[in-house]
């Protein structure tokens, strides 16, 4: 207890200091101003990222690629390294790893039993990826822009190119469960949906854009970032994370397993 006590002292007082030395101390000035600021973080037009000097390219990308090779690493770690350990009496992250994995595999199940190996595996790996990737603007990761300024890498489905591009890889699955089910008539229920991967891409851009343009608002200043919107931030962003993830899941296992179903008629009909 009392060194819990003396823990809280001391986290207080660092705290105290480091606003105190923000107040004292005078501002640097900024190179540009708050509306530059969350303009580029839409438009990307200037803190564009040098690509190996080939091409300028949007911070987004560079994001995306990393979240990507981030996820590929751990699969593959824990493919090479951590199942074959697997124990009948589970461990810690064996327990949230079958957890996990059961969720996704149940969700698939229920919305479209006869495929659920692809489509739990597809939605596993859609949440993984929306999952990491909002988290991923928490760790402020930097990177210098072809003008030679420090930036910090955004969340990669808040630029609008990567959200479109997943939410129309997801219409592209359930487009795929449509053919595999129900032939031509499939394609026919699932074109009807058509505005469905606007809406995918514009609710995972709209939702994720919001946060990153009040984070820059919030730490713009540099009075304003200090113990409260630190703490909402992070466990806003965790909420955030786990409810964008389990929303495209869902949405994308529902409308599968909507097209992909066969009528009674049918089904009677190819037996």
């Amino acid at each position: 207890m009392r060194d819990r006590k003396r823990f809280l002292l001391l986290w207080f007082l660092l705290i105290a200091a480091l606003l105190a030395g923000s107040l004292l101390t005078a501002s640097p000035g900024h190179t540009e101003t708050i509306q530059t600021t969350m303009r580029d973080a839409v438009l990307h037009e200037e803190n564009e990222i040098s690509l190996f000097g080939w091409k300028n390219v949007n911070p987004g990308l560079v994001s995306s690629v990393t979240v990507t090779v981030i996820l590929l690493i751990a699969a593959a770690c824990v493919r090479v390294f951590v199942i074959p350990r697997f124990k009948l009496v589970p461990g810690r992250f064996q327990l949230l790893l079958e957890q996990t994995v059961s969720l996704f595999e149940n969700m698939a199940r229920t919305n479209s039993p006869q495929r659920s190996g692809f489509l739990g595996a597809y939605i596993f790996g859609a949440g993984a990826y929306v999952f990491v990737g909002t988290l991923f603007e928490l760790f402020g990761f930097q990177a210098v822009t072809a003008a030679g300024r420090s930036v910090t890498l955004p969340a990669p489905l808040s630029d609008v190119n990567g959200a479109i591009a997943l939410g129309c890889l997801s219409y592209l699955v359930i487009l795929s469960g449509g053919i595999a089910g129900n032939g031509m008539r499939g394609v026919g229920s699932t074109l009807k949906e058509f505005s469905l991967p606007i809406s995918m891409s514009f609710r995972l851009f709209g939702a994720l854009l919001s946060g990153l343009l009040v984070t820059e608002l919030v730490y713009y200043y540099a009075r304003l970032s200090y113990v409260l919107p630190v703490l909402v931030g992070v466990l806003f962003t965790l909420l955030h994370a786990l409810i964008q993830a389990y929303v495209l899941t869902m949405l994308t296992a529902l409308f599968y397993g909507e097209v992909s179903h066969r009528p009674a008629e049918a089904a009677a009909a190819a037996a």
